[in-house]
C-alpha cells in the first residue's frame, strides 16, 4: 500500500508499476480472448434476444470490418455512432478498431445543433446510426441536415451541411433513401477474407487515435478527446483488475456505451479479462437490469448513485435474485453513505468500488480497493490507479501539502493524445505532459483522494456534465435572446440543476416556456434549463462582468433551496 502514499508530504502520488502496461491494438486484445475461450459466451442482449461466444462476436465484428472496408471507409477515418445501447453499436466499436477506422462517440441525446458541429468537427466519412430513442428521431434528424440523402447513392452523399459525410447507415429495416442498411453493410463483409483484416490489423500502432470522445468545454463548443489504443485498453485494464475480474465475472452494463464508463471499464475491460459482456436494454431501466443481473447471474454491476437509487427503491425489489453479485462501480456523482450501505448490504455488493476520472485521462485516475472501508468508499474516490500520477496544484501550478485543496493535475499513459483539431486547447490542457483536471481536490496521508469542487463552474447534473457557457452560446442563437447566463442551483435528485437567466431583445416578448422549448428541440435534455427567469438586466460587475454568484443566491433565496 505505501507505494501509493504521499511523496515527501505533497499532494503527489503514484501508481504500482510491477504489472506492465499492456501494449496491444484493440484487435490484438479481442484477438488473444478468443483464441483461449472460443466457445465461452461473451456478450448478451437481453432486448433482442442476441447471445454471441467469442468466436461468434469475433466472426460478426469481422462481417461488419469487412463492410466498411468495401464501403470506402479505412484506417484513420472518422466512423461516428449514434444509437443507444445496442449490438451494432458494441459491434462497430471493435469493427472499426479491426482496421484501423476512428470511432466517434456521439451522445444519443444529440440534437440537430450538437449533430452537425460534431460530425463536421472531426470530419466524419460515415456515420452509424439507430432509428430513433424516446423522442429522438435519428434518421429523421440526419434527413433535416442532408436532405441531400434523397437523391444520392448509398455510400455516395454530397451534402452542402456535412462536407465529409459520406456514408449513412441505418440500423433497422428498412433503409431510408441513400442510406445503407446496417445488415446488408456486413453481407459486404462476407467477401472480405479474414487474412486481409489481419494483415490491415497487424499494420496498426497501439498509440495512434482509435477513438473520439465529445466532450462539453468552458468554451462553449464540444472538444474531441482524441485517445488511443494504449489508453483505453490499459485503463480498461486496470479497472476491472482493481475489481479483481477473471473469465468466470458476468459484468451487468446498463451505463451508455457512449460513453468510457460504457465503453472503456465496460467492454474494453471485459475484453481484457475475458468476462461476460450483459447488455440489459437500450438505456437504463431500475427493473430490467436487476433482472438482467438476476437471470444472467452477474457477479459486477455498473453504475451511477442514482440508477443504484432507483433499483433499490423499486417496489419489487426483494423478488430479484441478486446473491451472484460482488463487486461493480459506482461513479459520477458522490455516493450517499445509505445508498453504499444497502448496495453492499441488499445488493450483496460487498467489493463495490468508487472511481473517478474525466474522458480525457480515459477516464479512471483514482479507484477504491474491493476491501477499503465504507466511510473511504463514501468520502474519497480512491486511491491513484496504476502507472498514473496525480498531484494538487494551487493557483500558481505548486504542488500544495497534503490535506490542502487544489486543483488535480493528472499525467502517465492514460493522458489523451490531444483534442482534436484544437491545439490551443490542448495546450493549455496539457501543460507538460499533465492533464489539468479544473477538478478540486485533497489527497489525505494515505494517499485517498476526496474530490470538493470544480475550478470553474460547471453544473453535475446527475452525472452529466453541464458547461454553462455551451448553453448560453445556444441561447444566443435565439433571436429574441440579448443576453443569457446559465448556472447551476442545489437540487435533492440530481445534485444540481440547470438554470438560465435571459434577457429579451428590445421590443421582442418572450415567456419562460418558450426558451425552455427552444433548448428542448436543440440541445440535450440534461442541458435544458429547469428553470428560466426573464430579467430587464443581469447584476454584473464594474467593468461588465455578469456575477453568477448572485443570481445563484437569488435563486436559492427564492425557490428556498440549501446551497450545494
Amino acid at each position: 500500500m505505501s507505494d501509493r502514499a504521499p511523496i515527501g508530504g505533497l499532494s503527489h502520488v503514484k501508481g504500482a508499476t510491477d504489472q506492465p502496461l499492456l501494449d496491444v491494438t484493440i484487435p490484438e486484445l479481442l484477438a488473444e480472448t478468443v483464441r483461449q475461450r472460443p466457445d465461452r459466451e461473451a456478450v448478451v442482449f437481453r432486448e433482442p434476444g442476441i447471445r454471441w461466444t467469442w468466436a461468434e462476436f469475433a466472426r460478426e465484428v469481422d462481417r461488419l470490418a469487412g463492410g466498411l472496408l468495401r464501403a470506402g471507409i479505412g484506417k484513420g477515418d472518422r466512423v461516428g455512432i449514434w444509437s443507444p445501447n445496442r449490438p451494432e453499436w458494441l459491434l462497430t466499436q471493435f469493427a472499426t478498431a479491426r482496421i484501423g477506422a476512428i470511432l466517434v462517440c456521439i451522445n444519443p441525446a444529440y440534437r440537430l445543433f450538437e449533430l452537425e458541429y460534431a460530425l463536421n468537427k472531426v470530419g466524419c466519412k460515415a456515420i452509424v446510426s439507430a432509428q430513433s430513442f424516446k423522442t429522438s428521431h435519428y434518421l429523421e434528424m440526419l434527413q433535416s441536415l442532408a436532405p441531400e440523402l434523397e437523391t444520392c447513392a448509398p455510400g455516395d452523399l454530397r451534402a452542402e451541411k456535412l462536407p465529409e459525410l459520406r456514408l449513412v447507415v441505418a440500423m433497422g429495416a428498412p433503409a431510408p433513401a441513400g442510406m445503407m442498411g446496417f445488415e446488408a453493410l456486413c453481407a459486404l463483409g462476407d467477401a472480405v477474407s479474414r487474412d486481409e483484416l489481419d494483415a490491415l490489423s497487424a499494420g496498426l500502432s497501439a498509440n495512434e487515435p482509435i477513438n473520439v470522445q465529445f466532450t462539453s468545454g468552458t468554451t462553449g463548443s464540444p472538444k474531441g478527446a482524441c485517445l488511443t489504443h494504449r489508453n483505453i485498453i490499459n485503463n480498461g485494464h486496470f479497472v476491472t483488475a482493481t475489481m479483481n475480474f477473471t473469465d468466470a465475472d458476468v459484468l451487468c452494463i446498463p451505463v451508455p456505451l457512449y460513453h468510457c464508463f460504457g465503453m472503456v471499464m465496460g467492454t474494453l475491460g471485459s475484453v481484457s479479462k475475458g468476462a461476460k459482456m450483459v447488455f440489459p436494454g437500450e438505456a437504463f431501466e431500475p427493473g430490467t437490469t436487476l433482472r438482467a443481473c438476476s437471470d444472467e447471474k452477474c457477479t459486477a454491476l455498473y453504475g451511477v448513485p442514482t440508477m443504484f437509487v432507483a433499483e433499490l427503491s423499486l417496489p419489487d425489489f426483494d423478488t430479484y435474485d441478486l446473491t451472484s453479485l460482488r463487486t461493480g462501480i459506482m461513479a459520477g456523482a458522490p455516493c450517499p453513505i445509505e445508498t453504499m450501505k444497502q448496495v453492499q448490504s441488499k445488493m450483496n455488493m460487498k467489493e463495490v468500488t468508487i472511481a473517478y476520472g474525466m474522458t480525457e485521462t480515459s477516464p479512471v485516475s483514482f479507484q477504491s480497493g474491493v476491501d477499503d472501508p465504507l466511510e473511504k468508499r463514501v468520502s474519497t474516490v480512491g486511491r491513484i490507479h496504476p502507472h498514473v500520477e496525480c498531484k494538487i496544484v494551487d493557483i500558481d501550478g505548486e504542488t500544495v501539502p497534503v490535506g490542502v485543496q487544489g486543483e488535480i493535475a493528472t499525467r502517465g499513459y492514460s493522458v489523451m493524445k490531444e483534442y482534436w483539431g484544437d491545439p490551443e486547447q490542448t495546450a493549455s490542457s496539457i501543460r507538460d505532459g499533465w492533464m489539468m483536471t479544473g477538478d478540486l481536490g485533497v489527497i489525505d496521508a494515505d494517499g485517498h483522494c476526496a474530490v470538493t469542487g470544480r475550478v470553474k463552474d460547471m453544473i453535475l447534473r446527475g452525472g452529466e456534465n453541464v458547461y454553462p457557457k455551451e448553453v448560453e452560446d445556444f441561447l444566443f442563437t435565439h433571436p429574441d435572446i440579448a443576453q443569457a447566463q446559465v448556472f447551476g442551483i442545489p437540487d435533492a435528485r440530481f445534485g444540481e440543476i440547470v438554470c438560465a437567466w435571459v434577457v429579451p431583445a428590445p421590443g421582442a416578448t418572450l415567456s419562460e416556456e418558450d426558451v425552455k422549448a427552444f433548448c428542448r428541440d436543440g440541445i440535450s435534455y440534461f442541458k435544458v434549463p429547469a428553470e428560466v427567469r426573464i430579467r430587464d438586466d443581469l447584476p454584473m460587475t464594474v467593468t461588465g462582468k455578469p456575477q453568477k454568484f448572485i443570481m445563484r443566491e437569488q435563486m436559492i433565496d427564492e425557490l428556498d433551496l440549501k446551497a450545494g
